[in-house]
């Protein structure tokens, strides 16, 4: 009989990519596995919950204010049924239909604890970004690979595994890293499937790009403490992050039509990283908002919260 996966989604307002996402799960050919897509919901508003319902996808809820990417993977993981957990971002698009039987077999034939696939830009994702797609998820397979990158946004562990171990639900991101460190030292393997590829689309202003970084760099400081970013690291990064962008957009001949969102997405980046580097305190209720609910906070309120520091 074929193993179950249980697809995990997090959801929040997803309405508008959720569809093609949950068209593509349904159209997986797997010869060794079979499929039920769980979805964990934090208060969406839009047309997320009756897109998932008209999928018969398996839904659970959580509340806003128990919310952190941890605990929310924590309720789908316990939700589900499968033997193999695979997760998904919202606004992610699998490439092809045989997605979950690339990004699942090495789980159940090699031995091998977490993997993750490869992710491309489409739509609104910000030329930088794509530039980081490219160096993270390159085109060849590592399996299994070395060190400890891992991404959730297109990502499949053993549920076996995660029972032991559990999602960190203090972080305010990073929690696939924070786990494959910790599996890392305790002698598993992780891997990396390019073929398991998805489009990932980040279609975001850049307050929420700054955000993003920020969040995740607070959180890296968990993972790996001995990093610290100094105001000339920063400046540095911001500079080597656009000259590197500017030479590809000139080589693709979009200079003209790229260049103030180069500008902009690496200021956010190395910005909002270093920020976040600094942040030493608990986060008050007004920051998980701002780190959590970046798409539903209003833009006045963050704006204000943007200038408060963490309680």
């Amino acid at each position: 009989m074929r193993e179950l996966v249980s697809v995990v989604i997090r959801t929040l307002n997803e309405e508008k990519h959720l569809e093609e996402l949950l068209t593509i799960i349904g159209k997986q050919v797997s010869e060794k596995f079979r499929i039920e897509v769980v979805i964990v919901d934090s208060g969406s508003s839009d047309n997320t919950l009756l897109i998932a319902k008209k999928y018969n996808c398996r839904i659970t809820y959580i509340d806003k204010s128990e919310f952190t990417f941890g605990r929310s993977l924590n309720f789908g993981c316990e939700f589900a049924n499968g033997q193999y957990l695979v997760f998904v971002s919202g606004h992610c698009i699998p490439t092809s239909v045989d997605w979950i039987e690339k990004l699942v077999s090495p789980l159940a034939d090699m031995n091998i604890a977490y993997t993750y696939g490869r992710q491309v830009g489409r739509d609104g994702t910000k030329f930088s970004e794509r530039q980081l797609f490219s160096k993270y998820f390159p085109i060849e397979s590592q399996l299994p690979q070395k060190g400890i990158f891992c991404n959730n946004a297109n990502s499949a562990l053993r549920k076996d595994v995660w029972e032991k171990y559990n999602f960190d639900e203090t972080l305010t991101g990073c929690e696939d890293m924070f786990l494959a460190k910790e599996l890392v030292v305790n002698g598993y393997q992780l891997g990396y499937v390019a073929e398991a590829c998805v489009f990932h689309i980040h279609d975001e202003t850049w307050n929420k790009v700054k955000v993003r970084y920020e969040r995740e760099a607070l959180a890296l400081q968990k993972i790996m403490p001995e990093i610290h970013l100094s105001i000339f690291d920063t400046l540095s990064y911001i500079f080597a992050g656009i000259l590197k962008d500017i030479r590809v957009a000139l080589r693709d001949k979009v200079f003209f039509k790229e260049i103030y969102s180069i500008l902009m997405f690496r200021y956010c980046q190395y910005s909002g990283a270093y920020r976040g580097n600094h942040i030493h305190r608990k986060l008050s209720k007004e920051m998980k908002m701002k780190y959590f609910y970046p798409r539903v906070t209003d833009m006045s309120i963050t704006s204000t919260i943007s200038k408060k520091d963490i309680n």
